[in-house]
């Protein structure tokens, strides 16, 4: 009995093509770009007329201020455009039209994925989030009995609670390591790490960059380190890919996941998995594979029917992405974040948890607002003003995490930290 693998490369033998899908929406970068010619990141962060033109291109409701770009962050009408035109392709006959058709063009975005991150497209398995990407490491790598695996206590809660469940299940044994917030240097927090380590570590994980901060690790020197005493390192680069630039050259790390619904503004449900070639063969995926895929990084996407227009729409996302440019993209948000946090750390009591350091932040910042009930100003924020934050209440902290977008206006930057600057001084309403 043929395979559904077989039938469909059979239909692509014999013929079948796939629909021509254009690129629209972009009329707005393609306006502005000559703004940006022989001008600084810096610079043109302020540039309002620049950004008028970015945040033209997406359809969102300026009725409310979506200050959490962070969990999940709407897309530029481009993408959701071609989300829409794979979707109606798929819905024909979706065993031809889904399968035969527009699911082999997963293999271009793959391609497009590991030139953005510079690795080799066979090292690049694109997945639905970066829970997904990194618990097929955590759950498939082999560790025994005893192994310990070193983290932070500021690490994101499913990975730590996917290695709970390997000390319940296997016996292995996890440490967490704590560290002020914001650190004194990207060194302290390596030495902490190092600090950590003793001969029955197995497996480091950490935070390119942390959710509930945003703070920025020290990757390589950590990856360097820990090879060198033959300690696999575990990178989660949820909030980091397509939030400031990097390569896989600039953390050396042999495994990486990310969501690409986040900082890309690719379809809700994306992601990637990076894992170095030589290291594929050993991890054991999620969801089934045949052992032919043993070496195969597509094992990790064995995952059974899912639509085809969410993982091929990704590539509208790297479009919009490389039009802007990162290096525009981090410079505007950290132009941003310093709008809101440089005035609020002004006002008695008030603590900014988030560095100021390029080297160690980006647009993602968080608050200790003096002596406000963290869950009682959010609340007041969405019910009385429509402005939507994050509640951070961790064991060590509890702050307001703010995330602003390429899309968010000065005025709702400014209406936030107004709204803010009253609550401080006056109090909540009673």
């Amino acid at each position: 009995m043929h395979s559904r693998r077989e039938f469909v490369r059979s239909l692509l033998a014999a013929g079948a093509t796939i629909p021509a899908i254009k690129n629209e929406g972009l009329q707005h970068l393609r306006r502005v770009l000559p703004r940006a010619a022989g001008r600084g990141p810096l610079e043109l962060a302020q540039d309002e007329d620049f950004w008028t033109e970015i945040q033209q291109a997406f359809t969102i409701d300026r009725g409310l201020i979506n200050l959490n770009n962070g969990g999940v962050a709407p897309s530029p009408r481009v993408v959701q455009e071609a989300l829409k035109r794979y979707l109606d392709i798929s819905n024909q006959a979706p065993s031809m039209t889904m399968w035969a058709w527009i699911e082999p063009e997963i293999e271009s975005v793959r391609r497009r994925l590991a030139a953005s991150f510079g690795c080799d497209p066979e090292e690049m398995a694109i997945t639905r989030n970066a829970s997904e990407a990194l618990e097929n490491v955590q759950l498939g790598m082999p560790l025994e009995r005893g192994d310990e695996v070193l983290t932070t206590t500021q690490d994101y809660p499913r990975m730590i609670t996917t290695w709970h469940q390997r000390e319940r299940r296997d016996g292995i044994v996890l440490k967490q390591i704590m560290f002020p917030v914001p650190p004194p240097s990207l060194d302290d927090l390596a030495t902490r790490i190092e600090r950590g380590i003793t001969p029955k570590t197995k497996v480091i994980h950490i935070c390119h960059i942390t959710n509930l901060t945003g703070q920025i690790f020290p990757v390589k020197k950590i990856c360097q380190m820990a090879r060198a005493r033959g300690i696999e390192v575990i990178v989660d680069g949820a909030h980091a890919y397509a939030h400031f630039p990097f390569t896989r050259d600039d953390l050396d790390c042999d495994y990486y996941g990310t969501s690409l619904h986040k900082w890309l503004t690719a379809p809700i449900g994306t992601g990637f998995l990076y894992v170095r070639k030589e290291k594929i063969g050993k991890i054991w995926p999620l969801m089934t594979a045949p052992p032919e895929m043993n070496a195969n990084i597509r094992k990790f996407e064995e995952i059974g029917t899912h639509p085809a227009a969410n993982h091929n729409a990704i590539a509208e996302a790297l479009t919009f992405y490389d039009m802007i440019g990162p290096e525009r993209k981090i410079a505007r948000l950290r132009f941003l974040r310093d709008r809101w946090a440089k005035r609020l750390e002004q006002l008695p009591g008030v603590k900014i948890l988030t560095s100021y350091d390029p080297a160690q932040s980006g647009g993602l910042a968080s608050v200790t607002p003096a002596s406000l009930d963290i869950g009682k100003t959010v609340g007041y924020l969405w019910d009385k003003h429509r402005i939507i934050v994050t509640p951070i209440v961790h064991p060590e902290f509890s702050c307001i995490r703010v995330t602003p977008n390429v899309y968010t206006t000065l005025p709702e930057i400014d209406r936030f930290a107004d709204v803010m600057e009253g609550l401080i001084k006056k109090g909540l309403p009673a």
